[in-house]
C-alpha cells in the first residue's frame, strides 16, 4: 500500500465516518492492481446507513444485493474474515441480480471483504475490475488490510465524536449554569430575595413563558438587570 494512502486514513480521526469511507474507497483504487473502483459501506443491522464510491453507479450494486436479499457484499457479511470473489459477472451464476447490474456499470469482476467495526456495525469494501479477472484474489490481503484499517478509523471517529459531543454538552452545562447564577444575582439585588428565592422565580417564570430557565436567565443578563424584576413577576419592567 502507498505510504501516503495509509498516512491519511490513519489522519481521520477528526473527520466523519463519511469522509472516512471515501478515503478508504481511494486507498484501494490507488493501492490493488487491476482495481479501478472501489465501494465502501458500512453496515448496521444489516442495512447500509453510508456507501461511499470512488464512480456514480456504483451504489447501485450495494442497493441491488439489499433489495434481492444475495450478492458478494452479503456474502463477505456472513463470512467475516472471508473475502468473496467473483472473477467474471458475465459468467457468474450465483448473484443474477448483482451480476446484472455490474455489467450495466461497466464491472466484469469484483473482491468483496467485510470486516467488524464498532458496536455490532461492519465496513465491507468492494473492488471492482473493467476485465474478468482483472483483481487477483491474492490481493485479498491489501484489500482486508484497507477494510480492517477502515474499521478502525470509524471505530476512532465514533469515540472521537463521542467525546467532542460530550464536551461540548459539558460546556454548555457549564455556561448555562454561570447564566443562571448571573441572572440569579441580579434579581436577589432587584428583588432583595435570596439566592433559592431568585432561582424559583426563574423557574416559575421560565414555566410561564414556556422557555428554558437559561435562555430567561440569559435575558435578565444581556438586558443589564432591566428584565429582573418583570421575568421574576411574569411581565417585562420598562426600561428606563
Amino acid at each position: 500500500m502507498p505510504g501516503s494512502n495509509l498516512f491519511e486514513l490513519m489522519n481521520l480521526g477528526g473527520g466523519s465516518d463519511a469522509r472516512s469511507l471515501s478515503q478508504l474507497a481511494v486507498a484501494a483504487v490507488r493501492s490493488v492492481p487491476g482495481c479501478l473502483a472501489a465501494n465502501v459501506a458500512l453496515w448496521t443491522r444489516g442495512e447500509p446507513v453510508l456507501i461511499a464510491s470512488t464512480h456514480p453507479d456504483l451504489p447501485a450494486l450495494i442497493e441491488v444485493q439489499v433489495s434481492a436479499g444475495r450478492g458478494p457484499a452479503l456474502d463477505a457479511l456472513s463470512r467475516i474474515p472471508e473475502p468473496v470473489s467473483c472473477p467474471d459477472t458475465l459468467a457468474d451464476e450465483r448473484w443474477p441480480e448483482f451480476s446484472s447490474t455490474a455489467l450495466l456499470a461497466g464491472v466484469r469482476c469484483s473482491l468483496s471483504s467485510a470486516h467488524r467495526a464498532r458496536d455490532g456495525a461492519a465496513v465491507t469494501l468492494t473492488l471492482a475490475g473493467a476485465r474478468s479477472r482483472c483483481i487477483d484474489p491474492r490481493q485479498s490481503q491489501t484489500a482486508e488490510l484497507l477494510g480492517a484499517l477502515g474499521s478502525a478509523v470509524i471505530g476512532a471517529v465514533s469515540q472521537y465524536d463521542d467525546a467532542r459531543r460530550t464536551a461540548s454538552q459539558l460546556l454548555d452545562a457549564a455556561e448555562g449554569r454561570a447564566v443562571v447564577d448571573q441572572a440569579k444575582g441580579i434579581l436577589m439585588h432587584a428583588l432583595g430575595c435570596t439566592a433559592e428565592e431568585a432561582l424559583e422565580r426563574l423557574r416559575q417564570a421560565s414555566q410561564r413563558r414556556n422557555i428554558r430557565a437559561v435562555d430567561l436567565a440569559r435575558e435578565v443578563v444581556e438586558s443589564g438587570g432591566r428584565l429582573a424584576e418583570g421575568s421574576a413577576t411574569g411581565g417585562r419592567a420598562k426600561a428606563g
